[in-house]
């Protein structure tokens, strides 16, 4: 097994953290020059040295080891538009299972595993795109999936209180 440093699943490459170790050094002339090299146009006229330097240690490293993903790009984005719309909320950020892992969720006195797949996850022998689908397979009600399997918690208290109803309503049934 390999067990050498890496960055974004690729090993680091020493000669990148070299020059990652040089900017500290380099003059603003050279900076500059750089920064041009890497960006083909001028750097910005109020940026500095640091500034400089963190730009060109950013895109040194992002074509060493790859830039963000589209996910993440996707998010930025979203947070950017509630930003300039003057939205204030909280941003969810959704979360991320690894394939392999296991749900486990006891309903109606019986565990059902699910297990986590690199797209899906597989219930029963079957493949599914979605945990609401298993909810609904095992209840046989609309759930939202990841609250189903205790991923998402409930904070508004019209949720609260939607659970609270089913749950006593699956209780007569014989559901918990």
């Amino acid at each position: 097994m390999d067990n050498r440093p890496t960055v974004n699943g690729r090993p680091i490459n020493p000669s990148v953290e070299a020059e990652l170790k040089q900017l500290g050094t380099m003059p603003i002339s050279t900076l500059r020059i750089r920064y041009r090299e890497l960006f083909r146009s001028d750097p910005p006229p109020a940026f500095g040295p640091d500034l400089l330097r963190r730009s060109i240690a950013r895109q040194i490293q992002e074509r060493a080891y790859g830039g963000l993903s589209r996910e993440t790009k996707k998010l930025l984005d979203q947070l950017s538009r509630s930003i300039a719309a003057g939205k204030t909320g909280r941003l969810e950020v959704p979360q991320r299972i690894k394939p392999g892992s296991e749900l486990v969720r006891v309903w109606n006195g019986q565990s059902h595993k699910v297990t986590v797949l690199a797209k899906g996850f597989a219930y029963q022998g079957e493949i599914f795109t979605s945990l609401s689908e298993i909810a609904n397979r095992i209840t046989g009600t609309r759930w939202n999936g990841p609250k189903f399997f205790g991923l998402r918690t409930t904070t508004k208290e019209s949720d609260k209180a939607v659970a609270a109803r089913m749950v006593s309503k699956g209780s007569r049934r014989g559901h918990q």
